[in-house]
């Protein structure tokens, strides 16, 4: 396993599960993570699956999605 960075190609990630909301629609809009090993989870954007890979700890991403339950991006989808 090469070193992991944000940004590095996510077909270097070829060995983990992504993972993407039930949500998803068949229009491609879907964001799919993936936990990494140690404190990382992997986030790719499904519609470019070669693309890159954003990397962040798993407080990172705890912090977007309890502010995304408690509504704190909202204004955003205006």
């Amino acid at each position: 396993m090469s070193k992991i960075y944000s940004g590095m190609p996510a077909t270097a990630l070829q060995w983990v599960t992504w993972q993407k909301s039930r949500r998803s629609n068949s229009q491609g809009n879907c964001v799919e993570m993936a936990r990494l090993p140690g404190d990382a989870v992997a986030v790719r954007n499904s519609r470019h699956p070669d693309g890159p890979a954003l990397v962040y700890t798993r407080a990172e991403i705890e912090a977007l999605i309890l502010g995304a339950k408690d509504g704190d991006f909202d204004n955003l989808l205006i």
